[in-house]
């Protein structure tokens, strides 16, 4: 028996942006529309709609929908499920055809890739739409995309959708429109924009927080050389990357203490009108994971969930977390794209990962809003690149072909070979050695301001950011970090005072002060920068993202985490003429 043709009337009621959207749809009736929409704001809605629409109407007979992993097929299958739309989550490429109690299949771009020509014959076989989620995949190898292509070419209707519209490579996308600029390079073009700073303002998604730990750390490399550098600091990619993965080791006391005030962080979640809030560590390989599930027991003394794959069993262990009220979750990739939890509000970015487009990706896990005031709190190494990310959430990106590429503030591939154990030929067979690390909270990083000042792990300045009401608006949440972080500048400037007024002074005269650092004095230009945006932010409206992004435009160079002192006076100048 066919399937039902579903009715339009059991549909949810729509968000303003996704009717807004589905107007344009119907109104051109094209064949390709692409829609980018931030993670959270409900693209699977609104392309379930649109195919309700065209399978109502007669315009399409089958509908296909093509995702980036296993997982996300179940999870496709069951949103379409409960309004009415049947799609197999089970199709094979062996399997030719779906049974008619089905109005189509879901695979993944790896199944199109190995078998193009069997999709292209179930597309040519009936009428088809053909939705293409997270459709910047498609451009992940050629292979995807070139099958993609040819088994999509014949579809009637081609709805991509994405959350992230941009690559760091020249692979086009699939049927995405390329414009070009006046700059002489193609742009990615998308007919419906709803951008993370559009849902922020609508109150569709939460607010996030970053929470930066810096901290002490201390290595030997595969030389059998010592070395030491606070995380943070200004240094060589090579001696970041090194840090970093210092840092990260679980045999180092830096992530026990981070993930004890990341729990205490969801503790008072909890206690505060998220009873169910749940937590995500996101760590780089298998053996971290698990090695931090231990982590998190002794820490909590509860057990940790761990998803180390796209294995079997994997999608049940997602689905079993999203509906308990488990505390943590620990998982390597499976859990960074698309994967709907709504109730996890904090997270460790544990990851060697730091593309643009994985941070943004991982950040969309924490950020679907239930209820109003909700918020999410993201933990982080204190790295420039990162810091930079997370300052510019709000920045809107769209895929640019032909662009030198110079790396996006971070080389990966030194990342990745500190990830290594690199082994020395020789004797003496040496390898990396993470000694130690430390953890301190270095800053907040909210609506791309800064605020506070380093506080070490388990003291009460710590406690005052962690202890945050977990129900604010953004606007309260903007106005409590700049109170807390006058407190604690207010709190230093009298300990100093008192420590003065306690010491002998000899001298008649009062000794100039030291002269500041590199490192200090930058600290204390991006502060005196992240003040003069916010300032600029209250008079006119707009987000801080957007303000620093102008600046950045104006004066050149990168994010101000990763900014000289002679571009951060440059902006600092520039924002004082705006």
């Amino acid at each position: 028996m066919a399937a039902r043709t579903p009715a339009l009337e059991t549909f949810p009621p729509l968000r303003a942006w996704q009717r807004k959207a589905l107007v344009e749809y119907l109104r051109r009736r094209s064949e390709d529309f692409t829609a980018v929409a931030t993670p959270g704001a409900g693209k699977t809605t609104f392309a379930l709609r649109i195919a309700a629409e065209l399978l109502a109407d007669g315009t399409v007979e089958a509908v296909t929908v093509v995702a980036p992993t296993e997982h996300l097929k179940t999870q496709w299958a069951l949103a379409a499920a409960r309004v009415g739309i049947q799609l197999d989550a089970a199709f094979r490429n062996a399997d030719l055809h779906s049974s008619a109690d089905f109005h189509g299949a879901v695979i993944t771009y790896a199944q199109v890739g190995m078998a193009p020509q069997v999709h292209r014959r179930r597309t040519m076989t009936r009428r088809t739409l053909v939705i293409l989620d997270e459709i910047h995949h498609a451009g992940d190898s050629r292979t995807w995309g070139d099958g993609v292509k040819a088994a999509f070419e014949p579809a009637v209707r081609r709805l991509m959708l994405t959350g992230t519209p941009f690559r760091s490579d020249d692979n086009p996308i699939p049927f995405v429109s390329y414009e070009r600029g006046e700059d002489g390079l193609l742009r990615s073009r998308a007919d419906s924009v709803y951008g993370y700073s559009d849902a922020l303002r609508d109150g569709v998604v939460r607010p996030v927080l970053f929470l930066a730990y810096s901290g002490e750390t201390r290595w030997r490399t595969n030389a059998g050389e010592e070395l030491a550098a606070r995380l943070g600091e200004p240094m060589t990619q090579d001696l970041v990357a090194q840090a970093w993965r210092t840092a990260l080791d679980p045999a180092g006391d830096w992530m026990p203490q981070v993930l004890r005030a990341a729990d205490a962080r969801l503790s008072v979640l909890r206690e505060a009108g998220m009873p169910d809030a749940g937590g995500l560590v996101i760590a780089t390989d298998q053996q971290t994971a698990r090695s931090y599930a231990k982590l998190i027991e002794q820490v909590t003394g509860e057990k940790a969930a761990v998803v180390l794959s796209d294995d079997v069993g994997a999608s049940a262990r997602i689905a079993t977390f999203a509906a308990s009220e488990q505390r943590w979750l620990v998982a390597v990739r499976m859990v960074s794209e698309g994967v709907d939890i709504p109730r996890l509000a904090v997270g460790v970015y544990a990851t060697s990962a730091s593309t643009p487009l994985y941070f943004a990706q991982a950040i969309g896990r924490f950020v679907r809003a239930r209820q109003p005031g909700e918020t999410a709190s993201v933990f982080l190494p204190s790295v420039p690149h990162l810091l930079g990310l997370a300052s510019e959430m709000e920045t809107e990106r769209d895929h640019v072909l032909g662009k030198p590429k110079d790396r996006e503030g971070f080389d990966d591939d030194l990342l990745e070979r500190a990830q290594r154990d690199e082994q020395a030929s020789g004797e003496l067979e040496k390898r990396f050695a993470a000694l130690s690390a430390t953890a301190e909270l270095d800053q907040v990083i909210f609506d791309g301001a800064s605020f506070g000042t380093a506080a070490q792990a388990g003291t009460p300045e710590e406690e005052e950011y962690l202890g945050l009401p977990g129900l604010l608006t953004s606007e309260q949440v903007a106005a409590l970090l700049s109170k807390r972080q006058a407190e604690q500048l207010a709190a230093r400037r009298r300990r100093a005072a008192e420590r003065q007024s306690e010491a002998s002074a000899p001298a008649p005269t009062t000794a100039p002060p030291a002269p500041m650092s590199a490192a200090q004095r930058r600290v204390a230009l991006r502060r005196q920068l992240n003040a003069l945006v916010a300032a600029r932010h209250h008079r006119t409206g707009q987000p801080h993202g957007k303000i620093h992004a102008e600046l950045r435009r104006l004066c050149g160079g990168p994010p101000s985490a990763q900014a000289t002192i002679e571009q951060l006076e440059e902006r600092i100048a520039t924002v004082q003429t705006l």
